[in-house]
C-alpha cells in the first residue's frame, strides 16, 4: 500500500524558512513524479509545487522564486524547502503522486505550517 508521511511543519515568523521531507512507501519512488500540496483552513487543496523523475520542477506563482522541491531517491523522500514564508502560506501541508489517479486514497495526515506576521 502506499503510505505518505509528511514532517517538518511547525510555527515560524514571516520571512522565516522551513524545510519539509515526506518519505514515502509502497511505490517505486524514483519513477514517479511528486508533489506538495496545501490546503488552509476554508479553502481547496492545492498544487505547490511538482518534481519529476529528470528533476523537472514546477511551482504555483504564489510560491514561485521562494519554495524549492526537491528530492532524494535513495531516501524515497522528497522536500519541499521553504522560504521567505508568509502568513499566507499557512496551512496544512501534504505530498502525494500528481499523475496517480488514485491519489484521493493516499493523502496522509499532513503537517502544519503556520506563520505569523
Amino acid at each position: 500500500q502506499v503510505q505518505l508521511v509528511e514532517s517538518g511543519g511547525g510555527l515560524v515568523q514571516a520571512g522565516g524558512s522551513l524545510r519539509l521531507s515526506c518519505a514515502a512507501s509502497g511505490i517505486i519512488f524514483s519513477i514517479r513524479a511528486m508533489g506538495w500540496y496545501r490546503q488552509a483552513p476554508g479553502k481547496q487543496r492545492e498544487l505547490v509545487a511538482s518534481i519529476t523523475r529528470p528533476g523537472n520542477t514546477n511551482y504555483a506563482d504564489s510560491v514561485k522564486g521562494r519554495f524549492t522541491i526537491s528530492r532524494d531517491n535513495a531516501k524515497k523522500t522528497v522536500y519541499l524547502q521553504m522560504n521567505s514564508l508568509k502568513p499566507e502560506d499557512t496551512a496544512v501541508y501534504y505530498c502525494n503522486l500528481p499523475f496517480d489517479s488514485d491519489y484521493e486514497k493516499y493523502w496522509g495526515q499532513g503537517t502544519q505550517v503556520t506563520v505569523s506576521s
